[in-house]
């Protein structure tokens, strides 16, 4: 028999700018007949979830109670906020569970039993009613707790090979690459033949990269940087760059980077070269400003990047051939790390809160709803 409630975490927006995070009862309904209900086993803290269940609330000035983080925006982003006051809204891109119950339909009922993931929000719960048909059946073989991030980094790095592809490039640029995300975009490359230029802000993060083989990285923190980066270009050809960062000089000095090494046979264009140059900005890990200081010519775009409406432009074949090599490389090449487990409670504690809040490389944590 399904429970009648469940627990999950929610977070709401007041208009005197006061943000709540907290741990509570929601009912639960019963299926429809073409849902399933997931009792939810994992579900990873991404980024992106940071900007729903926080945003850019001061949460170190916040005050915590058992279950529940109050924390106050400042009134200019109170302002940029204004459409969600007074929502509440549930947190938790994806995650992963087994099927405890289904609607009649016949695909519903076929995933009774079964370890599936899920990428529909509202995943940080004990259970979560979703539509039979968006959820990615796991391989027997294959745990709550390694299917949990079974989307946003995962589609996001091949999302990141089919753009390069459809867009007529041959080699990649990526920042922040030491994250989970930036391994997993390593060994797809490694796996593609796709040379990639791996950018991190500090020495050890560039020992990582290269103790897992990576054959181009350069660490911004570096006095040779530029030149190092411009090194780095040259040898691959690389023309597409992906960044993490998003304020501040970085994807600049990419671009810039990506002229010189354009021109390094010396000849002299007015307007710059011809190479196409193509910067997408995916991360906000540096909220300040984008600088940019135009020194790479007129052939150049740098735009927006964002997983859901990239996989719509993608079409479905890609779609369909991103999610069959995801499923069948969850142990391989999708694989993540986290630093710690949380339960639904302890996910809202000072400690937990800076910690995975900070956003350091190392640090992604996994919630664990079932305690």
């Amino acid at each position: 028999m399904l429970p009648a409630t469940t627990r999950q975490i929610t977070t709401h927006l007041a208009a005197d700018g006061w943000l709540t995070a907290r741990v509570e009862d929601a009912p639960l309904p019963a299926p429809a007949a073409s849902q399933v209900v997931v009792q939810v086993e994992a579900a990873p803290i991404n980024p992106s979830d940071l900007g729903l269940l926080f945003g850019p609330a001061d949460v170190e000035a916040g005050e915590f109670t058992p279950g529940m983080v109050r924390a106050r925006m400042g009134d200019g982003a109170l302002r940029a906020f204004a459409a969600r006051v007074g929502m509440t809204l549930p947190v938790g891109n994806e995650g992963a569970g087994t099927v405890i119950a289904a609607g009649s339909d016949a695909a519903a009922q076929a995933l009774v039993g079964r370890r599936v993931a899920a990428f529909v929000g509202g995943m940080y719960a004990q259970h979560r009613v979703i539509e039979a048909a968006d959820c990615l059946l796991l391989p027997d073989d294959v745990s709550a707790r390694e299917g949990a991030a079974a989307f946003v980094n995962p589609l996001t790095a091949l999302a990141f090979v089919e753009t390069m592809h459809a867009e007529g490039h041959k080699a990649l640029i990526h920042t922040a690459a030491a994250s989970n995300l930036g391994q997993m975009l390593h060994r797809i490359c490694a796996e593609d033949g796709i040379p990639l230029v791996n950018v991190v802000r500090k020495p050890e993060q560039a020992e990582l990269l290269r103790g897992l083989g990576a054959a181009h990285v350069v660490d911004s923190s570096a006095p040779t940087f530029r030149d190092d980066l411009v090194s780095a270009i040259t040898a691959t050809g690389a023309t597409m760059a992906f960044d993490a960062v998003g304020g501040g000089t970085l994807l600049g000095q990419i671009m810039g980077a990506m002229e010189k090494a354009a021109n390094s046979g010396g000849s002299f264009a007015r307007y710059g070269s011809n190479s196409p140059k193509r910067g997408f900005i995916y991360g906000t890990l540096d909220p300040s400003p984008t600088v940019l200081n135009r020194n790479f010519g007129y052939v150049w775009d740098i735009s927006g990047f964002l997983l859901a409406p990239m996989m719509e432009k993608l079409g479905a074949v890609a779609r369909q051939r991103m999610h069959t090599r995801v499923a069948r490389s969850l142990k391989t090449t999708f694989a993540n790390h986290y630093k710690a487990d949380v339960t639904l409670e302890a996910m809202l504690t000072r400690e937990a809160v800076l910690d995975y809040n900070a956003r350091a490389t190392g640090a992604k944590y996994l919630v664990t709803p079932q305690g």
